[in-house]
């Protein structure tokens, strides 16, 4: 019966005369601007705010727990459960709601640029720049993907319909509600549209290796002109968009991936980028990428001439830039390459003991992997006056259905069979810690990355870092030595073994909730026990 009651309302909220289906982007804009959700800024992309949502809401996120779910998800903090009657019923109010609109608009397309593996989509919303944002960051298909396409996932986004957490279960007026079962994500609430793009990067980690035994990553990639195929790993701030932007590598894509048997895949067809600060001498390729078409997210806009002020962070320091990858010149379309040679691991380590390059085994690959380490800043958020560890298992956990060793595993397995390099590069301080070191030079970290793209590390002796246990090169081209072994950067030994003792002791507890993995894993980590 429930089921029965899903598809009745999804076919009257899809049945409606009211629906603008796949609008061209020229359209969408019109749209938009006679709506009045947006404007036009100079570059001609369109710029629209998100009223008190500014970013993603993930203590409103809920997974419906019924007979598909209920062994397979791992709950928790993360994955909150919700009960299918509670799904079925918010369902049809915001059925209701929305098919009192005079106008809703919907995008067909896809996620996965691999056709053996990709899903295909439909994303309903209330609002038109968030489809002409849907237009961007998915795939669009060809007419006659079109007129065949068979919808698996339907978003639908209502943002001015409010819940009632006493009667719809929520914890909010917001909700971003995933059911497998019934391939729906239910989202209102919030304006932000990141929740739409996050919300399938969900279903994807849960589907692809559930369903698909393929390894959905957050990283970016990129391919060299030999065919090399490398991944970047990493959380906010460690630059893994500005050190995969590369312009002697072809971009795949800049932050959702999938490996399969044949290679990596794009699960997006567009970038969703901070743009917070944001120069052309910086970051050419993000700045040039914005056109139109391009949606900025509550970035700071001059009323007179329409030119963005990227440095504006009246609203949000989340500001953010989307655009379709064929925005990017230096591109590789489709969006696939063959199986990674290189992965990267990227830290921006503030307490400056982490060394800037090191080998990692496979096991202290998985190890790492599943910490997932940075560090917040001293200033970034309120109440922080000291750098603080961050672990993200994965460096994705909001987005992970499923338990991290499970995608751990996988990695582990692909590592393996494709005899994969992979380095712990640290982007971090060097020197001492966040206000006595200094940032690791950029020049540094590229002549390091390339050295490892291009295999110049593997027949470099190694030296154990004695606390963490990592391989450290004693030579890379282009990087003074005494720059690869963190210690001898810190004019006080005594006090730099104390920082390194504190950030280890971190890793051990924080791993402590891993405690389900094997031994081998587990005995990867930081040597240094306390």
């Amino acid at each position: 019966m429930k089921t029965m009651n899903v598809q009745s309302h999804v076919s009257r909220l899809l049945d409606n005369d009211t629906i603008n289906q796949n609008l061209p982007i020229s359209s969408l804009v019109e749209k938009v601007l006679e709506r009045k959700e947006g404007s036009l800024t100079s570059t001609g992309a369109v710029r629209a705010t998100t009223g008190k949502y500014t970013g993603r809401s993930p203590k409103d996120k809920f997974i419906v727990e019924d007979e598909e779910t209920r062994d397979t998800v791992e709950w928790g903090p993360v994955n909150q459960p919700i009960s299918e009657e509670k799904f079925v019923n918010l369902l049809q109010k915001v059925t209701d709601y929305l098919v009192d609109q005079d106008e809703l608009f919907s995008f067909k397309g896809f996620a996965g640029a691999e056709e053996k593996h990709r899903l295909p989509i439909q994303v309903v919303t209330q609002y038109a720049w968030h489809n002409l944002f849907a237009n961007q960051l998915f795939i669009r298909p060809t007419l006659e993907e079109l007129s065949n396409h068979d919808t698996e996932f339907t978003v639908i986004s209502a943002p001015q319909f409010k819940a009632d957490p006493e009667v719809d279960g929520t914890n909010s007026e917001t909700f971003i509600i995933v059911s497998f079962s019934h391939g729906i994500v239910l989202i209102g609430g919030t304006e932000y549209a990141g929740e739409i793009k996050k919300s399938i990067f969900s279903v994807m980690n849960y589907i692809l290796p559930e369903k698909k035994d393929v390894l959905p990553m957050h990283c970016s990639a990129n391919v060299g002109a030999e065919g090399d195929v490398a991944l970047f790993f990493g959380l906010s701030g460690t630059g893994k968009t500005t050190l995969s932007a590369d312009p002697n590598r072809r971009l795949i894509g800049d932050d959702e991936h999938g490996w399969s048997q044949n290679g990596v895949f794009n699960i997006e067809g567009g970038c969703y980028a901070k743009c917070v600060n944001l120069t052309e001498e910086k970051e050419p390729q993000i700045y040039n990428a914005i056109r139109f078409g391009s949606v900025l997210e509550n970035v700071g806009i001059d009323e007179t001439t329409g030119l963005p002020d990227y440095d504006d962070t009246s609203l949000t320091e989340n500001t953010r830039a989307a655009y379709a990858i064929d925005n990017i010149d230096n591109i590789i379309t489709p969006s696939k390459a063959g199986h990674p040679n290189t992965i990267i691991f990227l830290t921006a380590d503030a307490f400056g003991v982490l060394p800037p390059i090191s080998k990692l085994t496979k096991e202290q690959a998985m190890y790492h992997f599943l910490s997932g380490y940075t560090s917040k800043l001293a200033g970034t958020e309120r109440g922080i006056t000291e750098p603080e560890a961050t672990f993200s298992a994965c460096f994705g956990s909001p987005f992970l259905p499923l338990p991290a060793a499970n995608y751990a595993k996988m990695l582990g397995e692909k590592i393996d069979q494709q005899d994969v390099d992979v380095f712990l590069v640290n982007t971090g301080w060097t020197g001492g810690s966040y206000g006595e070191g200094s940032r690791m030079k950029l020049s540094y970290t590229r002549a390091m990355i390339q050295a490892a793209l291009e295999g110049d590390l593997n027949s470099i002796d190694t030296k154990e870092d004695e606390i963490f246990g990592l391989s450290i090169p004693t030579t890379c081209p282009g990087v003074p030595s005494d720059v690869l072994q963190p210690r001898k950067t810190w004019t006080d030994g005594d006090a730099y073994d104390q920082k390194a003792k504190e950030l280890a002791t971190k890793f051990h507890e924080n791993f402590k909730k891993f405690d389900y993995v094997t031994s081998d894993i587990a005995e990867a980590g930081p040597k240094y026990k306390g």
